[in-house]
């Protein structure tokens, strides 16, 4: 049973969704134009376990900043800030130790709390690895001041951006699922402001991938990598040159393309977990 909720806090008014009735605790970040109920698949064999919370993420669906103007979105958001928002919101559920797991746009949220908030993360598991390297598209848009500039210029203009995301696509900065999901977001106005929006105020959630490799052997975390053997954005040798200095880390690779969270993907995990 899945159940929806608010969490009303100084930054934004986040909205999420509870389902499992386990002991152990999951915080979920879903991936770019999708929601908070994305790892509902989970529930089924994994639900006695675990309790999962999957939030809708900043520019997407129910959750809204505070401060929404322009400014505010170029400003960004910290890692420190992120972990006080999440440890905020576990506090007020008196959740002490917790798991995330991310896909895609997501991981950039499991894995920045990681480096923050390590001491209370029993689980790591980061599917489709953006956080790991976002893609040099990712990067001149969202940390490079003229590239920044451009995509504001670009959200501005429906057929500028499809003409860029049909110029990525030729030269294989995305591949085909990717272009799909890409071109549904850009549809309307409020739909290409919320992708500049997601480029820019999430632009300080990079990894440190000293820090993490260090974090994930110093502590008790259990890291999985899952990656799709056809992913053309995220394929697996971005996790497998990760894993080959952390020895406890477990690489699982699916028969799959970008999108892989199906009951495949279930049954993997659950072999894992349980």
């Amino acid at each position: 049973m899945i159940t929806q909720h608010q969490f009303d806090h100084q930054l934004a008014h986040l909205n999420y969704y509870k389902f499992g009735e386990g002991r152990k605790t999951m915080l979920c970040f879903h991936g770019y134009g999708m929601h908070g109920k994305q790892f509902k698949m989970l529930e089924e064999k994994l639900g006695n376990a675990y309790t999962f919370y999957g939030f809708d993420l900043f520019f997407h669906k129910e959750t809204k900043l505070k401060n929404a103007d322009l400014a505010s979105i170029k400003q960004g958001i910290s890692k420190e800030t992120l972990a006080k928002f999440i440890s905020n919101f576990c506090d007020s559920l008196q959740i002490e130790k917790f798991s995330v797991i991310g896909y895609s746009m997501g991981t950039h949220y499991a894995v920045a709390l990681t480096e923050i908030l390590y001491e209370r993360i029993e689980n790591l598991i980061i599917i489709a690895p953006a956080a790991l390297k976002p893609g040099k598209l990712v990067e001149f848009f969202s940390k490079n001041k003229i590239g920044n500039k451009i995509l504001e210029k670009l959200v501005l203009s429906e057929k500028a951006l499809i003409n860029l995301l049909k110029f990525s696509k030729r030269f294989n900065f995305v591949d085909d699922v990717g272009y799909n999901i890409l071109l549904k977001e850009i549809n309307t106005a409020e739909l290409r402001l919320s992708l500049y929006a997601c480029f820019t105020y999430l632009r300080f959630l990079d990894t440190d991938k000293n820090q993490l490799l260090q974090i994930l052997k110093s502590n008790p975390i259990k890291a999985l990598f899952i990656s799709g053997s056809r992913d053309k954005m995220y394929p697996p040798s971005i996790a497998q040159q990760f894993c080959k200095d952390l020895p406890n880390a477990q690489l699982i690779v699916l028969n799959e393309n970008h999108e892989m969270l199906n009951q495949a993907f279930v049954d993997e995990l659950t072999k894992r977990l349980l």
